[in-house]
């Protein structure tokens, strides 16, 4: 399971630390994919999964669900040895337990709702944007750092094609694309990425506008999701930390603060009116 921070560079950003088991088995993987004679996007087509989360695995840096497993095995030989390596996986405690549960929560949702006021959420992130945020973020991270974060990031984004039936609702802040952060091209590149994600049938983007007389989000960012139990948490993400919310009554203030954040920013059809404007500002 990716467990990448939910928005950028805050302190649940990342994957699980690795362990020896982890990186073995990720050894082993790569080992009988490359005598297969197989790349790790040709791989990943045959297991079902992105050349990142192959990556991801192979490096010891992403615990392999038993769907990875057993295609993986299916697609080296059937020889048992996958099998057998990973009943001996454990992963060291990387993370704080509330972002993991996020995560398991995200990957399941049938509803995932997001408004953001810092930056482009992760989700939504072009590789250019997240690589702009990695090398600006302190303490610095080095090299190896920063390209685990982009695998866990891009991996991360794979929720929004493989689950169609999901409904995914986006509010953003005008001013964070009026910034510019990464310079222009990053930008006119993000812009582009938004209002294709914007045309997905389970996708809704709107931009709250930075002039505006009220606002129902002035305390920071909201995430929202509904189990397929029909039952609501909530995650709030600041500086260096982040909390899960599952008390029903919290859930239901924020809730609210969210649908009334949709009703104030702009309609769906006209954030992309928006967005192409800015664009052709740039």
């Amino acid at each position: 399971m990716v467990v990448d921070g939910q928005m950028g560079t805050g302190g649940g950003s990342g994957e699980p630390e690795s362990s020896d088991s982890l990186r073995t088995f990720g050894a082993v993987v790569q080992a009988l994919r490359e005598f297969a004679g197989l790349s790790r996007e040709e791989f990943g087509r045959l297991v079902g999964y992105s050349k990142h989360t192959v990556a991801s695995v192979e490096l010891g840096r992403r615990m392999p669900d038993a769907d990875f497993i057993e295609a993986a095995e299916a697609a080296t030989g059937n020889t048992g040895a996958l099998r057998k390596a990973a009943v001996h996986l454990v992963r060291q405690v990387g993370l704080a337990a509330w972002f993991r549960e996020w995560a398991r929560l995200e990957k399941t949702a049938i509803s995932l709702y997001t408004y953001e006021c810092r930056m482009i959420p992760g989700l939504l992130q072009t590789e250019a944007y997240a690589r702009t945020l990695f090398t600006e973020q302190l303490p610095p991270m080095n090299d190896e750092q920063i390209e685990v974060q982009w695998e866990a990031r891009a991996a991360r984004q794979e929720l929004l094609r493989n689950r169609p039936n999901t409904a995914f609702s986006f509010i953003l802040e005008e001013h964070l694309l009026r910034r510019r952060t990464g310079g222009v091209e990053v930008t006119r590149g993000l812009i582009d990425h938004l209002l294709s994600i914007g045309d997905l049938r389970n996708v809704e983007m709107q931009i709250m506008p930075t002039v505006r007389a009220s606002h129902a989000g002035l305390a920071g960012p909201i995430q929202l999701l509904e189990t397929p139990a029909n039952k609501w948490f909530a995650y709030c993400e600041g500086q260096r930390g982040g909390l899960l919310v599952s008390d029903p009554k919290e859930v239901s203030i924020l809730h609210m603060r969210y649908a009334r954040m949709r009703s104030q920013a702009l309609t769906p059809e006209d954030s992309r009116s928006l967005l192409r404007q800015m664009r052709g500002d740039l």
